[in-house]
Parts: structure tokens; C-alpha cells; sequence
């Protein structure tokens, strides 16, 4: 496949690197990022320690016919990135929304107005950004595709890659299930300054009770209901995990992070509901003074992890 990457952070690297294995890849990313991996590869650590040439830019110049592209900024970007290549855009062409929170798609199709597919797909790989040309591959996972017509052979791809993929048979339940644990995750780990792992702390349970009830009542609410344990599960399955959440990653380089679309998106649909959710909307004022602040975290682990502003 012809593929383009838009968004070379963390995520993006990866996805670009493992798929440039079967497939033409272009990595759009941050000119210093782009100028490293143009002159050295995108050089992998933690889980792998390979060097993979692919091709990068700071833009899109153009689209090939029947090009899959796999749009890994943040939410927040996601405006930005689809008004500059809207033109290029064409009815062969497939997007799909790699992202986290509730409707990462929407804005895109709103954008597209039907010109072209748009997907949204679901990732619980986990990675770190080093440095510009180097990424830490933390955490192996899954990628969910919502369903269509072309989603088995882009799974399929995927899945020959390293990347784990499926057809959903329900990508809303999927969008929530991440959504659920990225709102307990992200904003815990950030305020703390802690690995992922680490939030398996018992000590946190009522916490993370706390935000998970709010989630799973808003998340019925949508129509979206789930009959297991979510607080065993998210803690058995990231208690092992030294992956650093992608909020603190944002925090860390003085960046904005997708507070917006986590808890605080979680809060305004749960009012929209007459649900009330103070914990989210608490966790999300949080993170807004720090982003508007700029507080810089000081985490006893950057000495053994280089993360740059």
C-alpha cells in the first residue's frame, strides 16, 4: 500500500515503522524529527532495537492513487492537518482516525464531507518520543479497525507488519474501552508523574473507581454498556507497562495535551445527559492550570529517559 503517516510523534513513528516493512510509507512530522530520520532512519529502543529506513517531510505535497492515511496527530490538530491537504484529497483515498477520545473522526469527516472514506481506528501500542529520529517501543498491543469494506485487507496488512490488527465488530464499544482507560490513565500518571505501570497502585483504587463509575455511566448513557470489572482489568493488564502516558509525554515538552477530549469531553456529554461527573471535570481543571502554566514535571525517571521540549 501506499501509506502516509500524519503525524510523526510517538504513535506515528511507530506505525510508520513497522508498516515500512511491506509498504510505501511517507512520515509527516516536525522538521527536526523529518531531518533526522531523512539522515539516519528512525531508529527503535525498548521492545526492539532496529533502524528503519522510510521516507519523511514536513508536508504533503501530493497523493497517490488509492493512498491509505493514517491520521496520528493529536485531536487537536486534526483541523489543521485536514484543511492543509484537502485539496489533494481524493475519492480513492482512505483516512483513518488513529487517535484517542470521543469523536477524533467527526471533525474529520465534517472537513471531507464525504469525498472520501473516513475510519477511525483504536491502539493500545504503546511508545515514547526519545528524540528527534528515535522512539521507545513500549508496549505491544492491538489495532482495532472500524468496519468496512476495506478494512479486512488493511487489518490484514497491518497484522503482516507487527501491528496486531482486526475488523471491530463494535468500534464505539472499542472508542469507549480506550477512552475509559485513557481517562483514568492519562490524567493520574500526569499529575503524579509516574509510568503507567505504577498506577496499578491499590492505594489509587478509589481514585480510579471514581472516574471509571462516572465513564461507565455516561458510556450507558451513549449506548455503550459493559459487564466487566474495569478497575481489575486495567490494573492486571497495566501493571507491567513502563510506558510513559502520552499526557505527561505533552506535559513533559510544554505542550497541550487532549484533556479536552478525554475527561472533559466525558464530563459535557455526561451533561448533556443530566449525568454529573466532578471527578473528570476535576482531573481536567487540573491539567489545564498545568498546560496553561507550562509546569514543567520533574520525574524521577528523565534520568533515564531523554525526553526534549
Amino acid at each position: 500500500m501506499s501509506i502516509i503517516i500524519f503525524g510523526a510523534g510517538a504513535i506515528g513513528s511507530l506505525y510508520g515503522a513497522k508498516l515500512s516493512k511491506l509498504n510505501d510509507v511517507l512520515l509527516i512530522g516536525r522538521e527536526s524529527h523529518v531531518n533526522a530520520i531523512n539522515k539516519n532512519g528512525l531508529a527503535t529502543r525498548g521492545m526492539e532495537n532496529q533502524n528503519y529506513k522510510l521516507k519523511a517531510s514536513a508536508k504533503i505535497d501530493k497523493i497517490d492513487d488509492s493512498s491509505l492515511i493514517l491520521l496520528t496527530t493529536k485531536v487537536h490538530g486534526s483541523r489543521n492537518a485536514i484543511n492543509s491537504i484537502e485539496d489533494l484529497i481524493r475519492k480513492d483515498t482512505i483516512i483513518m482516525c488513529i487517535q484517542n477520545g470521543l469523536g477524533s473522526e467527526n471533525i474529520v469527516k465534517e472537513i471531507i464531507k464525504g469525498k472520501c472514506l473516513v475510519l477511525r481506528g483504536v491502539t493500545n501500542f504503546g511508545a515514547a518520543f526519545l528524540e528527534d529520529g528515535v522512539i521507545e517501543y513500549n508496549t505491544y498491543g492491538y489495532t482495532a479497525i472500524e468496519n468496512s469494506p476495506a478494512s479486512s485487507i488493511i487489518a490484514e496488512n497491518f497484522t503482516k507488519c507487527g501491528l496486531n490488527a482486526h475488523t471491530s465488530k463494535n468500534i464505539k464499544e472499542d472508542i469507549w474501552k480506550k477512552l475509559i482507560l485513557n481517562c483514568v490513565l492519562n490524567p493520574i500518571t500526569a499529575i503524579l508523574g509516574i509510568r503507567n505501570g505504577e498506577i496499578a497502585d491499590e492505594r489509587l483504587n478509589p481514585l480510579k473507581k471514581l472516574v471509571i463509575n462516572e465513564c461507565l455511566k455516561v458510556a450507558e448513557k451513549n449506548g455503550v454498556k459493559f459487564d466487566f470489572d474495569f478497575l481489575k482489568s486495567l490494573n492486571e493488564g497495566i501493571k507491567n507497562s513502563k510506558n510513559i502516558s502520552s499526557m505527561q509525554q505533552d506535559l513533559l515538552k510544554g505542550r497541550k495535551t487532549e484533556i479536552d477530549y478525554l475527561n472533559l469531553a466525558v464530563a459535557e456529554l455526561g451533561r448533556r445527559h443530566g449525568i454529573k461527573c466532578p471527578v473528570n471535570e476535576s482531573l481536567a481543571a487540573i491539567i489545564r492550570e498545568m498546560e496553561s502554566k507550562k509546569i514543567q514535571l520533574k520525574i524521577k525517571f528523565t534520568r533515564n529517559l531523554k525526553i526534549t521540549p
